[in-house]
């Protein structure tokens, strides 16, 4: 038995005004804005969620999937409460990235694309964070951690755990 999947009333009105600024037919341009509605309620994007956005925005089901795929800011399996999005590029390896991402993993005991057993931090890697003057960085929701050390790592993660 599969779940059942809508968007609360209020989302679902959300999603009703933010279809609304684009003309019949181009329901399409509305997709980033409703995929970001439909995971910050279920946490993350499953195959029944696109599925449902599709069906809201009158678009076949793959173009959800093409886009959803496409982009990392979209989880297509289930998330920790915190999702750690680090940078992989090269300015943050040439600043240490990876000696402080070994770090990180070794301290949370995952690796990237994995949960914590108690199911609070998800480490995902990602390409470029647009801060490569402030690398290693990594992104948590909205907010960016800069010129991250080992030490750095550690009181981020202590204060995230309380």
């Amino acid at each position: 038995m599969t779940e059942t999947i809508a968007l609360t009333p209020e989302r679902l009105e959300k999603a009703k005004e933010i279809i609304a600024r684009y003309p019949e037919g181009k329901q399409k341009s509305a997709l980033l804005p409703i995929l970001h509605l439909a995971q910050e309620q279920h946490g993350w994007v499953s195959p029944e969620t696109m599925d449902f956005v599709a069906d809201l925005l009158s678009i076949q089901p793959v173009e959800v999937y093409e886009v959803a795929t496409f982009y990392t800011m979209f989880h297509l399996e289930p998330v920790g409460k915190h999702v750690i999005e680090y940078c992989r590029t090269g300015p943050c390896c040439t600043m240490g990235g990876e000696e402080v991402y070994a770090h990180l993993k070794d301290k949370l005991g995952i690796e990237a694309g994995e949960t914590t057993q108690d199911g609070l931090f998800t480490v995902k890697e990602v390409e470029c964070l647009a801060a490569c003057g402030w690398g290693p960085c990594f992104q948590i929701r909205e907010k960016y951690y800069m010129h991250l050390t080992n030490d750095k790592v550690d009181e981020i993660i202590e204060e995230l755990s309380k």
